[in-house]
């Protein structure tokens, strides 16, 4: 057997994201040190911004998960119209074949596949499936790692039919057949079904029209992974939420936590009819660490500070507010290197913004209550105006009175005594 462990870890998203930090940790800890960690920007390489994602791939793993990564450089191994510089590709294969830690993300699968396609690249990711390694593919990369591989982007973006690609099939090394979807819980649309990587259950149930009797769907949601650890024949699901295996409209859904035999993939017959959830192998929690209990998305995180923040505001304590705020600008930075943004980063920034605004009003104004700071001038001018009357020094009293007016203190008398507040 490889002094190297054989695992496959297929995430949903989240990949650079807080949520995952500690799976990506408890993989490179199986590995001998220094960890040889790679990351392949394929799927991203057509985008103009590629090399800054690629840097941000590397911060995240530096800062969050304590291991140095190089980039593969293969963001183009050959192109119709653009050719490849072939000194760079074979450089970013080596790369790839001494990788321990071999990780690949977010962008589009298609264009991916076009440009593995002719190389060694998928004969490396199986030569570590069987003799050692360690792969997370995660997002558009997860998408190629299965028997087929479904172009979403041409099908949601550009309205295509519903197709099937042939993928990878690394899984196919290990005896499964599938076709993976990740991002399997999306909610984006809103108004519209984007389940299902943005196919919807219409065109979900379509493409499974398609699959051959043998051939299972693997959903995996976001901010999820499964990790399919070879040697033992066993998947973990950690992260915050589930995985399901879906054969002919049937599902198995397992939760953060759960084990189950990597047999359940490669026999869809074990499958239960009724489309319930069953009891697990397992019901240990893999993940016990304080990721468990991380927001899924910068936008919740975003919403819980304002909550607290505007709770400090109303009690006035400064001190919590500028907790919150501190902790929003901590997370904006966690999160900056999500691939799976949205509009949540803008959203962020103009809560801090407005936190911060806020914070300014209150240094302005002052944090203590209003009624505190004016309380000893006000009893003062009440003892005071006590004695004029009972001197009977009505212009004094009628001083005194206008006084209270022009800093906005209201008075009257009461049956059990002298009571005042400030107008608003």
């Amino acid at each position: 057997m490889s002094t190297l462990p054989r695992i496959l870890t297929i995430m949903g998203s989240g990949e650079t994201a807080p949520t995952m930090v500690s799976t990506h940790r408890k993989l490179v800890a199986k590995l001998p040190s220094p960890v040889g960690a790679v990351i392949v920007d394929t799927p991203f390489g057509f985008q103009e911004n590629a090399p800054e994602l690629a840097s941000r791939a590397i911060d995240y793993f530096k800062v969050s998960v304590n291991i140095d990564a190089k980039v593969a450089g293969l963001v183009r191994l050959h192109d119709t119209h653009i050719a490849a510089d072939p000194v760079s590709v074979e450089r970013g294969l080596r790369l790839v074949d001494a990788a321990t830690y071999l990780f690949a993300g977010p962008g589009s699968p298609t264009y991916a596949l076009r440009q593995w396609a002719g190389s060694r690249f998928a004969e490396t990711l199986r030569a570590k499936v069987n003799e050692g390694g360690i792969i997370t593919f995660a997002s558009a990369a997860a998408l190629t790692l299965g028997r087929h591989t479904v172009p979403v982007y041409e099908i949601y973006k550009v309205g295509e039919d519903v197709r099937l690609l042939d993928g990878l099939n690394v899984l196919g090394d290990i005896g499964v057949n599938a076709v993976v979807i990740p991002h399997f819980d999306n909610a984006e649309g809103g108004n519209h079904d984007t389940r299902f990587c943005y196919l919807g259950d219409t065109r979900l149930r379509l493409l499974e029209s398609m699959l051959s009797d043998d051939t299972l769907v693997l959903g995996v949601d976001e901010h999820t992974a499964v990790v399919i650890d070879i040697d033992s024949d066993c998947c973990t699901v950690a992260g915050n939420g589930t995985v399901t295996v879906r054969h002919k409209g049937e599902s198995r859904v397992f939760a953060s936590g759960d084990k189950f035999p990597l047999d359940v993939l490669r026999d869809p017959s074990r499958l239960p009819t009724d489309g319930a959830r069953p009891s697990t192998m397992s019901t240990t929690t893999v993940d016990s660490s304080p990721q468990a209990a991380t927001a899924t998305s910068l936008s919740a995180v975003t919403a819980d500070c304002r909550q607290r923040f505007d709770k400090a505001l109303a009690g006035r304590d400064p001190i919590a507010a500028m907790r919150a705020t501190l902790e929003l600008e901590q997370a904006m930075h966690e999160w900056s290197t999500d691939s799976l943004q949205s509009e949540d980063a803008d959203r962020a920034r103009a809560t801090l913004r407005s936190m911060i605004s806020s914070l300014g009003d209150l240094a302005v104004g002052g944090a203590r209550d209003p009624r505190d700071v004016v309380a000893p001038f006000v009893e003062a001018l009440l003892s005071l105006r006590a004695t004029v009357r009972a001197e009977k020094r009505f212009d004094l009293s009628d001083t005194i009175r206008d006084a209270f007016a022009d800093i906005g203190v209201e008075v009257r008398d009461t049956p059990s005594g002298v009571e005042w507040q400030l107008r608003s």
